[in-house]
């Protein structure tokens, strides 16, 4: 496949805690091609960020690693971690939930910027500079030659967001891994956070947005994987996947947004510790049968593929 940028095979990434073991991901599998959008959404807490700090090498020091990792070509899980500092930023980037959390206070937005480019690129301090100013008037952060001298606590919030995809593109990277880029903002800013994603993807980055916002994910997306418990239930096109989601979570996630009468998902979320029997769905799903109690198939059905035992 020439336009394969990302190939994830079989990855499962597990946490022991005093609590018991996590099972945050399991088995996960999917691929991103390049300059495409592809969405993975889910419920908080069901191991989706686990998943993109797994791609990215920046799991926990106690979780527990399985699978394999491709990034055009290179197997990345099993470069060294001196080797895998060439990959973050140039290759490969990532954009924090919370900017605030994610830029130093310390140190001035500008020279964080530039950080990348002179690390991957080898630029001069004054070639990134002048590459930092273009970059702040690109993404609407004027006048430049104030901005960069500020500080992350002088930039609102938008801004600061607006900074930090900066800093992400900064090397030009392939592959952007953005993680819950719309949580706890308005809808104005989850409009302008769209059009500076739809603007960087289309100078041909490709983007992996990890999100819970079903409306963002439709609004952004190529392609649509939903994640429950740890486990990818369901990979589709977004025409398609929006029209006729397959699996049964899938079509209640979607029932419970707002524009389809926003119906409750029956139950509780199950526990990461102790995970369901079988499909992990089953105790919430108002089509389980028997053999539900065993570990259902992927299932591939015309370029989508489902989890499910109904289409075994």
């Amino acid at each position: 496949m020439p336009d394969l940028l990302l190939k994830v095979s079989g990855v499962s990434v597990t946490i022991p805690t005093g609590q018991g073991t996590v099972h945050a991901v399991d088995d996960a599998t999917f691929s991103i091609n390049k300059h495409e959008i592809f969405s993975l959404i889910g419920e908080s807490g069901s191991g989706k960020s686990i998943l993109g700090q797994a791609i990215m090498r920046l799991l926990p020091p106690n979780a527990v690693f399985s699978g394999k990792v491709e990034l055009d070509g290179t197997e990345i899980s099993a470069l060294s971690e001196k080797e895998m500092q060439k990959v973050r930023g140039k290759t490969v980037a990532s954009i924090a939930q919370n900017p605030y959390l994610a830029m130093n206070p310390g140190i001035r937005v500008g020279t964080q910027i530039a950080e990348p480019m002179q690390a991957h690129l080898g630029m001069s301090k004054e070639d990134s500079k002048a590459r930092t100013f273009r970059a702040l008037k690109y993404f609407d952060i004027v006048p430049p030659e104030v901005r960069e001298r500020e500080y992350p606590f002088q930039y609102s919030g938008g801004m600061l967001q607006r900074a930090m995809v900066a800093m992400g593109t900064a090397a030009d990277p392939e592959l952007i891994i953005a993680d819950e880029p719309t949580k706890g903002i308005d809808v104005l800013k989850k409009r302008n956070i769209a059009a500076i994603f739809h603007k960087v993807a289309s100078d041909g980055c490709a983007f992996l947005l990890i999100t819970h916002d079903v409306g963002f994910a439709r609004a952004m997306s190529d392609r649509i994987a939903v994640n429950y418990c740890g486990q990818i239930i369901e990979i589709a096109g977004k025409d398609v996947f929006f029209k006729e989601p397959l699996h049964p979570y899938s079509q209640a996630l979607l029932d419970a947004v707002p524009e389809r009468g926003m119906h409750p998902i029956p139950g509780l979320s199950p526990s990461m510790i102790e995970v369901p029997e079988g499909c992990r769905f089953h105790p919430r799903c108002p089509y389980k049968m028997d053999r539900c109690l065993k570990n259902p198939p992927v299932v591939d059905m015309n370029g989508r593929c489902v989890r499910c035992w109904m289409y075994a």
